[in-house]
């Protein structure tokens, strides 16, 4: 992206902004941070900067505060604090009451356990669906970097305009490769774009951790990286969930009337002891691919923070910005190191 375009998008980001926060028309649109899950590919490198066991979620790593922190920082430029929901896990309680000490209870929905993003973000969205039923929903995970954080929440605005035209459809915001990374999921869009002026495309398939060749191809075949943010109206987000993994959404379905009630403690507790383990973007998105669109998200970089060579990376992006001590980056180098023998060890053993 040259200089100009770049000034442009920025000029963008700050007006949608503005807008966002005195336009009355956007009142239903909410965001859900989600940050319920385990961290256990990170654990190894958390370990050593906390002497703890607690999720990568929970911990800065690049001086600027917890990834929570820096989350709701970034969601903070295009939501009010009213409006922003998280996703939790109750074994975490230690690690997040005083970082959500100032956030209602009722915008905290609290898991008994993490089986996967599934039930994460069906109880979630059945919770909002309650508060306020025509509500329109952007999803954010806990663990992410971005380097031009107004940049990214343009395109959160923009996928909100999409979804105010179509509503029936479900909008990601995929990610420009920089290199044909095998540990993230991609995603492959249609050859003619939706809306040229939106720049919005329709999703082809999805493909969950390919294998190096197959991830240098799809990178030359201009496919992205799925960042897994994803937009929407709540009532598409249920119809997709209920058409894709029916058991589920229907065994939340028998407790739905009695969210936002002294009971629901109690019924959720039940519920999640017989549910198993449930992947979104391998139950829910990779079989509804024909009921999503995608925008393809440029002029900011961005990294999910799942191990630590990409902890590292970021953190190279932010060298001279930020004040990292030298102790913590040795670390970085050193799990990194330990990462790339573990990798080398699991290729041996697969060939």
């Amino acid at each position: 992206m040259n200089d100009l375009n770049r000034e442009r998008l920025s000029t963008f980001a700050n007006l949608s902004i503005s807008a966002y926060r005195g336009d009355s028309a956007k009142q239903d649109r909410w965001a859900v941070i989600l940050a319920g899950g385990d961290g256990s590919r990170l654990l190894p490198l958390t370990r050593k900067i906390t002497g703890d066991e607690r999720p990568k979620q929970f911990c800065s790593f690049l001086g600027t505060g917890t990834l929570l922190d820096e989350t709701r920082r970034r969601v903070e430029l295009g939501f009010p604090p009213i409006k922003t929901m998280f996703s939790l896990t109750e074994k975490h309680e230690c690690y997040y009451n005083d970082l959500l000490r100032d956030v209602p209870p009722r915008n905290l929905v609290v898991q008994p356990k993490n089986i996967g993003t599934a039930p994460a973000i069906l109880y979630s969205l059945l919770r909002l669906e309650k508060t306020n039923p025509a509500a329109s929903v952007a999803f954010f995970p806990s663990d992410h970097y971005f380097s031009d954080n107004k940049i990214f929440i343009s395109y959160i605005e923009i996928a909100f305009d999409s979804v105010r035209l179509r509503p029936d459809s479900v909008i990601l915001l995929g990610i420009k490769p920089e290199c044909p990374d095998e540990e993230y999921g991609w995603i492959e869009p249609e050859k003619s774009a939706t809306d040229t002026a939106q720049n919005l495309w329709n999703v082809r398939r999805f493909w969950e951790k390919p294998a190096p060749a197959l991830a240098q191809e799809l990178l030359s075949r201009g496919c992205l990286w799925n960042s897994f943010v994803m937009i929407g109206q709540v009532s598409a987000f249920l119809k997709m969930i209920r058409n894709s993994a029916s058991d589920l959404y229907e065994k939340f379905d028998r407790v739905k009337s009695i969210l936002h009630t002294s009971g629901e403690e109690m019924a959720i507790r039940t519920l999640y002891k017989n549910l198993p383990e449930i992947n979104f973007s391998t139950e829910v998105l990779t079989k509804s691919a024909k009921d999503l669109s995608v925008i393809p998200v440029m002029g900011s970089k961005w990294s999910d923070l799942g191990n630590p060579r990409r902890v590292l990376s970021a953190l190279s992006v932010l060298e001279g910005a930020t004040s990292v001590k030298r102790e913590r980056r040795e670390h970085f180098i050193e799990l990194r190191e330990e990462y790339y023998e573990r990798a080398r060890k699991a290729n041996h053993q697969t060939i």
